[in-house]
């Protein structure tokens, strides 16, 4: 059965505290003999290996010819983020819907027209208002901490409104380029026939 950590570490405080005081350890068996698990490498050891390595690697001259030696670091401003390196790869990957729900659905608030025009029903229009709706309430709701969620909710009726008031403008300047299209194609016609 393998000993008591406990009896381990009170043996060896008695040892530290004999060699402190210039005596020889009582129990000479547990200086003799050797170990039986190998020392684990605290963090200061790991930490003077890690630096040792990179010393040699800068003597050797491997970091000498790396992009960006010399400049200063991108992103490096005044004020200390910890979550740079989080918000740095969500940009680089252009990822969405992560974050805060407050920021989240502000950022959807700020770009909620263009999502409903590209939808065609109306239907899909009033389902995904309703669901945008639910989801501001529920974040009130939430205690979760974080930035506060100030985004208003859409009244369904006024923006379906608009959102038929955006799709009959597209289709008139969509019929009004195709009739500029389509004059331009005749006069290109009429020219084609006398020359």
């Amino acid at each position: 059965m393998p000993e008591d950590p406990r009896l381990r570490a009170a043996r060896y405080r008695l040892e530290r505290d004999a060699r402190a005081a210039g005596e020889e350890p009582e129990d000479e068996q547990a200086t003799d003999a050797p170990s039986a698990a190998p020392r684990t490498p605290n963090a200061l050891d790991r930490a003077a290996y890690v630096e040792t390595a990179i010393q040699q690697a800068i003597r050797r001259g491997e970091f000498d010819d790396l992009p960006g030696y010399g400049k200063p670091l991108e992103g490096l401003g005044d004020h200390h983020d910890p979550d740079w390196w989080i918000r740095r790869k969500i940009e680089s990957e252009k990822l969405t819907g992560l974050g805060p729900p407050a920021l989240t659905l502000r950022v959807e608030h700020a770009e909620l027209e263009e999502r409903l025009d590209e939808l065609t029903r109306e239907q899909d229009v009033r389902e995904y208002l309703e669901d945008f709706n639910r989801r501001v309430i529920e974040a009130r709701r939430q205690l979760l901490g974080g930035p506060p969620v100030v985004t208003p909710t859409r009244e369904i009726e006024d923006e379906v409104a608009a959102w038929r008031e955006r799709r009959e403008a597209r289709a008139a300047a969509s019929d009004d380029s195709r009739e500029a299209d389509d004059d331009a194609r005749r006069r290109r016609r009429w020219w084609r026939r006398d020359g």
